[in-house]
């Protein structure tokens, strides 16, 4: 049920495949078939589905990845799974081994309800398992670490968090790119020695045209990346991202055509394209730009991209996929 490369996979033990997954630090795709009934209808489907970090997809066209063909199904980081019991008794479904995906947000009834149907006990075991690890596995995988270290001092770091692990996570921007810290005590140590420091440097990045060169203005360094398109309506920007498909995480950076001074980040999500305002502001004389009335400052729109590229932050989801202009 893992999407990719099956012939670089071939020779590789169980626990080797594993742990190939784990050192990587990205996420498997799984894939299958299941089927799928619709919304108000006791009309039963079989479509190949693929599991991501962005939600659990399906494809209208045979097995294709392709983003025309694929369509949203659930976000299974903000749903519960379950077995499904008397499946064919209730639902009509075309075998016994159902289960179905409850939203955080619904009630009772059955309304929003996302039921799914596959082919046998093991299958189904195999995509319940995914979903979960999909949903906390990295929050499980983190504790193991930290319980290998051994004790640590919980009390002094819980003082260093204002807000949940869920929503923030420690970063280290000396270097040429951001790097998550993973150790809690070098988040420590880092947080007490650098402070907001990192917010005043402005260090050289490869996502500049030449490195070697002096750092232009953070007023116009953005207009040497791929994901800027300047003065773009709301209207044409809909219209662009929707040719290049409706993908959790496709974004772009637009001039704002309402504030002469601010910005624009579009961001798909849920097959809905949302815009968020980024706004200049100052601190000690010095400009930066923020999304969240200045709670999170960054120097330039490179360096909030690329923020966000790892960290959610105030978005549904991370940035995946720059949008490209497309000549019509």
């Amino acid at each position: 049920m893992i999407a990719g490369n099956l012939e670089a996979h071939k020779g590789l033990s169980h626990s080797e495949l594993i742990q190939n997954f784990l050192n990587s630090g990205s996420w498997p795709e799984i894939q299958g078939y299941l089927h799928m009934k619709e919304s108000g209808r006791k009309v039963w489907k079989r479509f190949f589905f693929f599991l991501r970090r962005s939600g659990l997809y399906y494809s209208t066209k045979g097995t294709s990845k392709d983003p025309r063909h694929l369509q949203y199904f659930a976000d299974v980081n903000e749903s519960n799974a379950y077995c499904l019991t008397q499946g064919k008794k209730l639902y009509s479904a075309p075998t016994e081994f159902g289960f179905c995906l409850k939203p955080y947000k619904m009630r009772s009834g059955t309304k929003g309800l996302k039921i799914l149907c596959s082919e046998d006990e093991q299958s189904r075991t195999c995509w319940l398992t995914a979903i979960r690890l999909f949903k906390y596995g990295a929050q499980l995988y983190k504790n193991y670490q930290i319980s290998r270290r051994g004790p640590q001092p919980w009390t002094d770091l819980k003082k260093q968090r204002s807000v949940s692990d869920s929503t923030l996570v420690p970063m280290d921007f000396s270097g040429c790119t951001g790097r998550v810290i993973e150790n809690p005590l070098e988040a420590l140590s880092v947080a007490l020695e650098e402070a907001q420091s990192w917010r005043k440097k402005t260090t050289q990045r490869y996502s500049l045209p030449n490195p070697c060169q002096t750092t232009p203005s953070s007023a116009v360094i953005h207009k040497t990346q791929a994901w800027y398109h300047g003065r773009l309506s709301r209207d044409e920007t809909q219209r662009l991202m929707m040719q290049q498909g409706m993908v959790d995480g496709v974004f772009l950076v637009r001039e704002s055509t309402r504030n002469p001074k601010g910005f624009v980040l579009s961001l798909c999500h849920l097959q809905k394209i949302k815009h968020y305002l980024i706004l200049p502001c100052e601190e000690d004389g010095r400009p930066y730009f923020s999304m969240d009335d200045g709670q999170t400052k960054f120097v330039d729109l490179i360096q909030l991209v690329e923020f966000h590229q790892i960290n959610r932050g105030i978005l549904p989801c991370t940035l995946k996929h720059y949008c490209t202009c497309v000549a019509l």
